[in-house]
């Protein structure tokens, strides 16, 4: 590992920022095109209510995957602030423990995915068509989700360890997988195979890692008896829970604007699924400021150097302003020819269009809500990230999508109006509790 790319502590913010957050963007990229490509083969080769199965399936994958990456923050936060420190004998004592935390996670994933799959999907208000569909969509998941669990707690401890590279080698090498496997299952086969496709290739994908982490040289030791609850275990929970029960929370009101929409009947249902996924392309480059801020500023706060991370803020958000103005005119003005690209069908593309052109400004506006939310997290200040976010969601985001959905004249567009006035709160939050606080570091 190079330690001049992995210390965050001296140089240009801007050039090192970048430096790790371009593979952190790669490997988001890929994790966000291999998920889309689901969708894109069963709209090409599929029926119109296998593209609803995989489009609520997939929302409550999302959910899932959404909470284990922010449970998992709390390990990269604590990974880099011990390197700042110059403890990393620490280290191997929270990945061990980690990784029985995780396992266990995984094992109650397992039980609920793998059993409840069909009353998921009824509760989700699939249409009558597509139930079983999703039913089933789920149930492959869940049996595939130790995969998916041990892929994105590896991924953590890398980019805890200031290495964003390994985790764009392991999703590079699950997103070919999954390719080849749509594209030789779905065409041929069932809608299932979209579903086995993604967890074969999440599995190769965590082989390929733990035989990267075994050959690389680290700056930690572990041992035997760092696998089990130990001190570090309530450190990493103490970072990780609040974020956890935020983005729980955060994507329940989406799995609930998922059932909105399905209400709206089968062609909006699919052309909300297309639509999801051109918005998580749109949410990248924010999710990568995010996560690529949490490590830096956790690192330099570790070392002390306070006002490094205040800066770190900043261009952070600059860069996401930047990028998200590119991303919005794109999203607004040519939506329609993006939701093309997952389906044939015109009324889907209508649907899926109508809805982006609500959502379109939540791609600047994120910028700078992630941006601070990375900021906080470096700083461990998880239980306001938790607090603003719940706010944002239960009084803001989730009253007004159900309050757009239930009008006479209900569109689209008018619910997807309710994420970037949501994230307008949240902005108008942090700010508040920036100024109030001034942020003394703990």
């Amino acid at each position: 590992m190079n330690n001049d790319k992995a210390d965050f502590t001296q140089g240009s913010i801007l050039k090192k920022l970048i430096a790790f957050m371009i593979p952190v963007l790669g490997a988001l990229i890929l994790q966000a095109a291999y998920g889309a490509v689901d969708l894109l083969v069963v709209g090409r080769f599929g029926s119109t209510s296998g593209l609803s199965a995989v489009s609520t399936g997939s929302q409550v994958l999302n959910l899932v995957t959404f909470v284990v990456i922010q449970f998992a923050m709390g390990i990269t936060v604590l990974i880099a602030r011990y390197l700042g420190e110059k403890k990393p004998q620490q280290i191997g004592a929270v990945v061990g423990g980690a990784s029985i935390v995780f396992t266990l996670i995984s094992a109650v994933l397992f039980v609920v995915m793998v059993f409840f799959a069909r009353p998921i999907a009824i509760l989700m208000q699939a249409p009558e068509e597509a139930v079983d569909l999703t039913a089933s969509y789920i149930r492959i998941c869940g049996g595939g989700i130790f995969f998916i669990v041990a892929y994105n707690l590896l991924s953590a401890i890398f980019r805890g360890l200031g290495d964003s590279q390994s985790p764009l080698l392991f999703v590079l090498v699950a997103c070919i997988v999954n390719v080849i496997g749509d594209l030789a299952l779905v065409a041929g086969l069932h809608m299932d195979a979209a579903a086995i496709a993604t967890v074969s290739a999440q599995a190769l994908s965590v082989v390929f890692a733990i035989l990267l982490l075994i050959k690389k040289k680290l700056p930690f030791t572990i041992t035997r008896h760092d696998f089990r609850f130990n001190p570090q275990c309530p450190k990493f929970l103490s970072i990780g829970l609040p974020l956890a029960l935020q983005e729980f929370l955060t994507q329940l009101s989406f799995l609930a604007l998922c059932a909105f929409v399905n209400r709206l009947g089968l062609e909006a249902s699919s052309g909300y699924g297309v639509a999801c996924k051109i918005v998580n392309f749109a949410m990248l480059v924010p999710s990568a400021l995010m996560q690529s801020m949490a490590s830096f500023v956790s690192q330099n706060v570790g070392a002390g150097k306070v006002k490094r991370a205040k800066h770190t803020l900043f261009t952070g958000i600059g860069v996401g302003l930047c990028v998200g103005c590119i991303v919005f005119t794109l999203v607004l003005l040519k939506g329609d020819i993006l939701s093309g690209f997952f389906s044939t069908d015109a009324a889907v593309i209508q649907n899926s269009y109508d809805y982006l052109k609500g959502f379109a400004l939540e791609s600047i506006v994120t910028a700078v809500l992630f941006s601070m939310i990375g900021y906080f997290n470096g700083n461990n200040q998880t239980l306001w990230v938790m607090t603003q976010g719940l706010i944002q969601t239960l009084l803001v985001r989730l009253p007004l999508a159900y309050f757009m959905s239930i009008q006479l004249d209900a569109s689209l567009t008018k619910i997807g109006l309710a994420a970037p006035v949501s994230t307008i709160v949240g902005i108008i939050l942090n700010i508040g509790y920036y100024i109030r606080c001034k942020m003394t570091p703990i």
